[in-house]
């Protein structure tokens, strides 16, 4: 009768999964955090797990660093661009692989004197942060190949200039770099003038963040770079996308330049859109199979 009976609830399993494989493995998003010795704090990260994370368990997986932008935190990618639904559907289309993706938090209110940005800056080495403990932990801590083949990085806006500078800089750390609506430099003000900018208070946050990226600014950085430097950009696979209304498209359009100058391979896109959450949405559609390619070494 045992038997029996445990015969009958595998059938029944079977049964339910063939008529509603929703409830068969299912991909997930796990919220956690790290505390960071370098901030003396803690920073909170989301995670995304494809499906079979939890059933092959001596499988790894190439990784996304999807990085948010200014006002931003790791939360955004999640609730705003419907990460999850959007990775599952381009997995399950044949799109892109099975991937982890990790959306750190380097930001919040800024406008309210809370920390904010990618770069080291006075009371704020977030980007010693990233590289010596929260990227560490996390390919430690979850099942990732940890190689730069298998490792890309992704963002919109202030994270795009982060993933930007961050593969310009650590070149032998990732295989693409996607950068969406990207702050490449600080934005030229109307009439090209900066100095005409409103003053600042030079020791707030967000007067350290703006000198942060002024001292990171990617377009100088490929003008600048040497045989040496100019070999390493080309590992990496490049695709900046920005909207044809966006604030900080003609930025974008001069990294483009500065990189054909150096005959650096790169793929433009210029789309109808804004510096909003739908072009981002959108713009994952892209970002994800891209990476997929550069993971495979896929031209």
């Amino acid at each position: 009768m045992r038997k029996l009976l445990t015969l009958c609830m595998m059938f029944a399993t079977m049964f339910a999964y063939a008529q509603f494989p929703g409830r068969g493995p299912q991909s997930k998003i796990v919220t956690d955090s790290i505390h960071s010795k370098v901030l003396n704090a803690w920073r909170a990260y989301n995670i995304y797990l494809p499906k079979s994370y939890d059933q092959d368990t001596n499988r790894k997986y190439p990784i996304l660093y999807l990085l948010h932008g200014m006002l931003g935190t790791n939360t955004d990618w999640t609730e705003k661009a419907q990460l999850k639904d959007v990775t599952d559907h381009e997995i399950a289309n044949g799109e892109a692989c099975e991937m982890i993706i990790v959306t750190p938090n380097a930001g919040g209110d800024i406008y309210a004197e809370v920390w904010n940005g990618y770069f080291d800056m006075p009371g704020w080495k977030y980007e010693t942060f990233f590289y010596t403990e929260f990227l560490p932990y996390i390919e430690k801590t979850y099942r990732v190949i940890g190689d730069k083949q298998h490792r890309a990085i992704a963002g919109l806006s202030m994270g795009g200039g982060g993933t930007t500078s961050y593969a310009e800089r650590h070149s032998d750390m990732y295989c693409a770099a996607y950068a969406m609506s990207a702050l490449m430099a600080m934005p030229k003000m109307e009439g090209g003038n900066n100095a005409n900018a409103p003053k600042q208070n030079p020791e707030s946050k967000m007067a350290l963040l703006s000198k942060s990226v002024e001292e990171n600014d990617c377009i100088q950085y490929v003008l600048n770079a040497d045989e040496a430097t100019k070999a390493k950009l080309r590992s990496i696979a490049w695709f900046v996308d920005c909207g044809d209304d966006d604030f900080l498209l003609q930025r974008n359009i001069e990294f483009f330049q500065a990189m054909q100058k150096q005959n650096i391979p790169l793929q433009f896109r210029v789309r109808d859109g804004v510096h909003d959450w739908e072009y981002w949405h959108s713009a994952l559609y892209t970002c994800l199979p891209f990476v997929t390619r550069a993971f495979f070494n896929i031209k």
